[in-house]
This record gives structure tokens, sequence and C-alpha cells, in this order.
């Protein structure tokens, strides 16, 4: 039975070595997936408030707003 001990230990280290190098692997490519999406998303909230400012700079909002900031402060002086 000594003689099993040892052999059965060593394959339990084995598998266990095994299955931590597997997780740790399984989590890194979760992670690196994440990272991924997280920089696609940046980019296209980038896109998305660069076309929006666009938008607003076509319709003349942004000249309203400055007009209505000049009234707001010649008003309240």
């Amino acid at each position: 039975m000594s003689e099993k001990d040892p052999k059965t230990s060593q394959d339990l280290t084995v598998v266990v070595q095994t299955l931590l190098q597997q997780m740790q692997d399984k989590f890194q490519t979760m992670s690196d997936q994440i990272i991924g999406r997280i920089d696609e998303m940046s980019t296209r909230i980038d896109d998305l408030e660069k076309n929006i400012s666009d938008l607003m700079t076509q319709a003349g909002v942004e000249e309203l707003e400055d007009e209505i900031k000049v009234t707001e402060t010649s008003g309240t002086a």
C-alpha cells in the first residue's frame, strides 16, 4: 500500500496542476475577450460622441446654446 500512496499522490498532484492550468488559461482567454470588447465599445462611444457633436453643429444647436448663455448672463448682470 505504501507503494501505491506516492503514485496516487503524484497522480492527484498532476491532475490538480492540470486543472489549475486549464482554469488559468480559460480565465486569461475570457479576460482578453472582455478587454477587447471594452476597447471596441470605447471606440464606438467615441465615434458616437463625434457624430452627435457633428449633428449638433449642423443643426446650429451650439450657436443656440451660446445665444442662450449670453442672454442669461446679460439678464442676471
